[in-house]
């Protein structure tokens, strides 16, 4: 198997299997709202159902349609992801491990929204009263993928941002 290819199935599977025993474990075990102190003024694991977008954006009751739309959007961003995925490099490494972060993410994500139209979020961070908003392993999978691209832009390779194969110019 291809090493770009290995990269990818074994980041993806990682993150979503990790992310939905994670929501399935504070599904099962705490009841919506319910928050347990894992450090003091700092971090508590609080479940939370998300109508909205990342970090609670566009929240609110749910809609079938906004649901619908919300499930398009995923499924458009993973087939894109593919896309590029399939156009990268084969040695391109840090994009592999990015885009394949990307992907676990966001099929983390689809998944809860096809099942239940919202999706389990549980990681509560905060500064004694000043919250950020609670999110999920898949959420922090996304975060890391998109800072992983943006640190190789950083650093300034000769490929474009996302690694897509491109002709030399020289």
């Amino acid at each position: 198997m291809r090493k770009k290819y290995l990269i990818l199935v074994v980041v993806f599977c990682a993150v979503f299997f990790f992310d939905q025993i994670t929501k399935a474990y504070v599904h099962r075990t705490l009841h919506e709202f319910q928050s347990v102190e894992i450090v003091k003024d700092f971090f508590h694991i609080t479940h939370i159902r998300n109508t909205g977008a990342a970090f609670g954006l566009l929240a609110g009751p749910t809609h079938p349609l906004r649901t619908i739309l919300f499930v398009i959007v995923s499924g458009l961003a993973i087939g894109v992801i593919l896309i590029i995925y399939w156009k990268i490099w084969e040695d391109d490494t840090l994009h592999a491990l990015a885009l394949s972060l990307l992907l676990g993410g966001a099929a983390g994500n689809l998944m809860d929204r096809v099942w239940m139209g919202q999706v389990i979020d549980f990681l509560d961070f905060h500064w004694y009263d000043y919250h950020w908003p609670a999110f999920n392993f898949a959420d922090a999978a996304i975060c890391g993928g998109i800072g992983l691209i943006l640190l190789n832009m950083v650093m300034g390779t000769r490929r474009n941002p996302l690694g897509v194969r491109a002709r030399d110019r020289e």
